[in-house]
């Protein structure tokens, strides 16, 4: 793409040669002659200008700079991962629809146009798929699921039959979606364990993203529900009837139980353990290898909560120094 191109998608001024076409990303080190980078600390500007990049994607600070093309910008990474995918976009441009001849699909599923199916994957009956979203290889794609425009599903994703997917949703490989949920009663003459109907659905809203080997389940008798712009990385469980908001970001090895509600712009870290019917209100922040007991509910946007149990960290930072402060005495 042209600079002049990018400039207008990203939101950002120009200043230099818009002509000069780039073809894709890299860090200061790693750039070539046709790459775009990003500044966001003016200590770095000098190292930039001097790369081999193309152009500079920078702040305000950077305007009086020469060398190079600049995009001046208030938010230098955030222009620069949307130019990211701008410049991606256009790579996987494609209008002719493909399936690999392994694939099986059925006839009665309804594909998009610019649809590719890719080897080995299985199409199951009833399944809609919108225009430009790419099946990959292996995966199973089960009856009466969902999927909406520009999805992006990577190869051995397996969906269970009734899950549905908005728009620009990412699956990334490994993900099974719509699983049944862990829900068991227990018979108290034989002390067995009777499986609990697991009939509910799953929903996954507009530009979310699921990452490799993670597991949502489906609701037990209602649905689970991910909220648009939400990330969930790699190795995340997520249990049946949770309900989680718009842009909440997991970070990988979180577990979370059955009926947990996750309000919008919630954040939780590596290893973060959520009990059964948990409530984390707007906003809040759960640090890594925190652990949230049953029944609880986190309140405070912008508070974060550290520790087993889970409380606001200036309380366990003070608890953690009374403690070492016992055991100096000792």
């Amino acid at each position: 793409m042209k600079l002049h191109e990018i400039a207008a998608a990203v939101h950002s001024r120009l200043q230099g040669d818009g002509e000069i076409e780039v073809a894709g990303v890299a860090s200061i080190t790693s750039a070539s002659a046709d790459d775009l980078i990003f500044v966001e600390d003016e200590k770095f500007l000098a190292r930039g200008l001097e790369c081999a990049a193309a152009a500079v994607i920078a702040g305000e600070f950077a305007a009086a700079a020469r060398g190079k093309t600049l995009l001046i910008t208030d938010h230098p990474k955030l222009a620069f991962a949307r130019a990211s995918r701008l410049l991606a976009e256009g790579k996987q441009a494609r209008t002719d629809r493909k399936i690999h001849q392994t694939a099986l699909v059925h006839s009665s599923a309804r594909l998009g146009s610019a649809v590719w199916v890719e080897e080995r994957a299985v199409i199951a009956e009833e399944v809609e798929i919108g225009d430009n979203s790419r099946i990959g290889g292996g995966c199973n794609i089960g009856r009466n699921v969902k999927i909406g425009r520009d999805c992006e599903i990577y190869p051995h994703v397996t969906v269970y039959p009734g899950t549905t997917l908005g728009n620009r949703v990412t699956v990334h490989a490994g993900a099974v979606l719509g699983s049944d949920g862990f829900g068991y009663v227990r018979d108290p003459q034989t002390g067995r364990y009777e499986k609990f109907p697991q009939v509910g659905r799953l929903v996954i809203e507009d530009d979310a993203e699921i990452g490799a080997n993670s597991t949502v389940d489906r609701g037990a008798l209602d649905e689970t529900r991910i909220g648009r712009g939400t990330k969930i990385d790699n190795l995340v469980h997520i249990g049946h009837n949770c309900r989680l908001g718009e842009n909440v970001i997991i970070a990988a090895q979180t577990g979370i139980s059955g009926s947990v509600v996750i309000e919008n712009d919630v954040v939780l870290g590596g290893q973060v353990g959520i009990a059964d019917h948990v409530r984390l209100e707007e906003g809040v922040i759960v640090g890594a290898q925190g652990g949230v007991p049953s029944r609880k509910i986190l309140r405070g946007k912008g508070v974060v909560f550290w520790g087993t149990p889970a409380r606001p960290i200036h309380q366990y930072l003070k608890q953690l120094a009374a403690l070492a402060k016992l055991g100096g005495k000792r």
